[in-house]
């Protein structure tokens, strides 16, 4: 059998080698389906890819060919490009760069790359008297390590191709522009996650999982990994416990929920500080007791922080950071004493808006001016000084707002350990009861219902965006009031 290294999987196995083995080995009718948000994902970068293509030849550039092959079939595809390299067409968008090495003397591999672009250059080659430089196009701002890696993916290809190595590669990164490759640098890296990569899958040595929220929000096989970590109870799954702690508790034999709440914080020193031993162990004993603990020392700040007042404001909003838009200010205002609570949501049905419903924020509260104003993470505050910056809004007025801020989740975070996987919003509220009454609705999926919105003008999804909202401030109020009862 011959297995088919792509630099997609390469990517991927930087990122989660489980993923990698799944990709190949896994039965695929477990994959879950891609979400609207993934496919948005996919779609921007292909119109990006697109725009920084108009851009070059607006710019002077040559036009690029795209060698014409059978979907999938990379064979073929290899000698379409192969073609247009020997023709010495200037640029080639997305040409399948082929491979096979033997990998051990039982399994071989096909190793495929496709850069987006191969730019020719002055040189010698097997073509003649011009070689070719290969360059991504990212969405991303920065040039991370695993785009570098690929980028050293493709020249090593490349190089086999063409008989002759590169001196540069590129990437094109949104907002940033060309930035010029270290060769020598990422190439040794590559090599030798190319060789654990093709180990672990001629061998079919399976790798241990591992829930990471960042990594594996959008991987297919989420929800697979998640459904036997939680049988396992593994490890993963307590806050607190990333990658880099995890390979130090598994040094110290602490691989199991028993034998970490069981641990003395003390043991994991001095390579753990010993705040965060103490809140890894702590986190362990409530999720293997299924009980909330008080962090001594805390629980009297917290509760001096928290006011009980007579008229209280919660405070979410809804972004598009692709427009680099906040387009819904979700104000819930509860009123202790007429026992009332009333939701205002300020939207953007259009992008211009922004400014307008900035204002209708700042009126309302201005209504309240003692209220304070009850929000969940940073992410409300850092908006209230982007928005006030970008509308001219005099710095006292904000300075005087902002003050009345209360972070629940940072109170609750310094109070309490709750038994659960993450102190997230939907976490937490959940876990104390709280329901959304749309399942399926989530901040990717509604900044894709927005998007739908300002394509299709189709007011039910902002109806539904808006019950998002409104459900998000009053999850809030419920961790709010649930941690003041608590620590009466």
């Amino acid at each position: 059998m011959k297995i088919t290294i792509t630099a997609e999987l390469l990517l991927h196995y930087q990122r989660c080698k489980l993923r990698t083995f799944l990709d190949v080995y896994g039965d695929r009718s477990l994959k879950d389906p891609y979400t609207d948000f993934h496919r948005k994902l996919l779609q921007q970068r292909l119109a990006h890819q697109e725009f920084v293509l108009a851009e070059q030849m607006g710019q002077g550039a040559p036009l690029h060919y795209r060698p014409d092959y059978p979907k999938g079939n990379f064979h073929e595809g290899a000698t379409a490009t192969i073609a247009l390299m020997e023709q010495g067409v200037e640029r080639i968008y997305q040409g399948v760069l082929l491979n096979g090495v033997d990998a051990s003397p039982r399994q071989d591999f096909i190793l495929v790359s496709q850069p987006d672009l191969l730019v020719k250059q002055p040189g010698k080659s097997y073509f003649g008297d011009w070689i070719y430089v290969p360059t991504d196009i990212h969405l991303g701002k920065r040039p991370k390590q695993d785009y570098q890696i690929i980028v050293a993916y493709h020249t090593q290809l490349l190089a086999s191709m063409q008989g002759a190595w590169p001196e540069n590669a590129w990437l094109i990164l949104r907002g940033k522009g060309a930035y010029e490759v270290d060769l020598w640098r990422w190439l040794p890296t590559m090599q030798t996650f190319l060789e654990e990569c093709m180990q672990v899958l001629a061998f079919q040595q399976e790798p241990e999982l591992f829930i990471s929220r960042q990594v594996c929000s959008l991987c297919p096989w989420l929800t697979q990994c998640h459904t036997l970590a939680k049988s396992q109870q593994h490890l993963s799954l307590l806050p607190g416990v990333t990658p880099t702690r995890y390979r130090h508790l598994k040094t110290l034999g602490l691989t199991t929920l028993d034998a970490l709440a069981d641990a003395n914080p003390v043991y994991l020193e001095p390579e753990l500080e010993s705040e965060v031993a103490q809140y890894i162990v702590q986190q362990a004993q409530s999720v293997r007791d299924v009980r909330v603990i008080l962090i001594p020392s805390q629980d009297v700040t917290v509760a001096v922080a928290l006011p009980i007042a007579p008229v209280e404001l919660y405070f979410d909003i809804e972004a598009e950071p692709e427009l680099e838009l906040d387009y819904l200010l979700g104000v819930l205002i509860v009123d202790r004493q007429a026992n009332t609570e009333t939701f205002y949501p300020f939207l953007a049905e259009a992008p211009t808006d922004e400014a307008l419903i900035w204002q209708q924020f700042l009126d309302l509260v201005s209504n309240y001016p003692t209220a304070p104003i009850f929000h969940f993470s940073n992410y409300e505050a850092e908006t209230v000084k982007r928005l006030a910056q970008a509308y001219h809004t005099p710095a006292a007025e904000v300075n005087l707002l902002l003050s009345r801020f209360v972070d629940v989740h940072k109170l609750l975070t310094e109070a309490v350990t709750l038994p659960v996987e993450s102190y997230s919003l939907k976490s937490l509220a959940k876990w104390l009861g709280f329901q959304w009454r749309d399942s399926e609705a989530n901040g990717s999926q509604c900044i894709c219902w927005y998007d739908r919105w300002l394509e299709e003008g189709d007011r039910t999804l902002l109806d539904i965006i808006i019950r998002y909202n409104e459900d998000d401030c009053r999850a809030t109020h419920h961790v709010k009031e649930w941690l003041v009862n608590f620590l009466l």
